[in-house]
């Protein structure tokens, strides 16, 4: 199958006068429709690379491909476009805007693009907030919404434009175990029916071994690169 992202060769260096490298020479692919996790402790680069990979941040050297295109010698513009159209993000706080609804939420990357959704994409917003189990609460605004009611709008968000890569930076949180068992289900059901890649970014190795393969990251390097058997 071919690789949804194909990191060669990043090294990532931060400063001028006084330098320090964050991560080195990592060669890392991820196929599609798979379903990773990359573990690794508070400073080990997890999230830097995360960046890299969703483009937010650029290499100091080495080469991105995202579905097999070299994104090195792209424009800003054209970055944006790929990370609106391509790549779905879910961050760990969220990020709803706290004046708009959650449907107005996760119709936002439509917005972004296209000013007035049409009744179609409504459709499917409507049939997202289903899936994560939200549609109760498709019309109230984020601010009269709860951490764990809040993360399943968040996923729903990252899925209106049909991404085929999700980033997800340690999408549980701090929620509960249950709640944190629910979101999982989900994101495996994503994977499932929409075929979609999904990268996990994470510190806590319960959550990483949901995974179908594990990568570990220390110290800027990939100390571990496991891919369970299939059962």
């Amino acid at each position: 199958m071919a690789n949804a992202i194909e990191l060669s060769g990043i090294n990532k260096i931060y400063g001028t006068a006084i330098q320090t490298q964050v991560l080195f020479d990592i060669d890392l692919a991820f196929e599609e429709q798979s379903f990773n996790s990359i573990i690794g402790q508070s400073g080990s680069g997890k999230s830097t690379l995360m960046n890299i990979m969703g483009t937010l941040d650029r290499p100091t050297s080495g080469t991105v491909m995202i579905g097999g295109i070299q994104t090195s010698n792209m424009t800003k513009n054209d970055l944006a476009v790929v990370r609106n159209e391509t790549i779905g993000f879910i961050f760990q706080f969220h990020y709803l805007l706290p004046e708009f609804t959650a449907l107005e939420n996760v119709l936002m990357p439509y917005l972004i693009k296209h000013n007035k959704p049409t009744a179609e994409v409504r459709e499917r917003a409507d049939e997202l907030m289903e899936l994560v189990g939200r549609s109760k609460v498709k019309n109230n605004k984020a601010t009269e919404m709860s951490g764990g009611q809040q993360q399943r709008p968040a996923l729903a968000r990252a899925l209106i434009m049909t991404p085929r890569i999700i980033l997800a930076d340690a999408p549980p949180g701090n929620l509960d175990s249950d709640t944190t068992e629910i979101i999982y289900d989900i994101l495996r059901q994503v994977n499932g029916q929409f075929k979609t890649t999904f990268i996990i970014i994470t510190h806590d190795r319960k959550i990483a071994e949901k995974a179908d393969r594990i990568v570990e990251i220390r110290d800027g390097r990939i100390s571990l690169d496991v891919t369970r058997p299939m059962i």
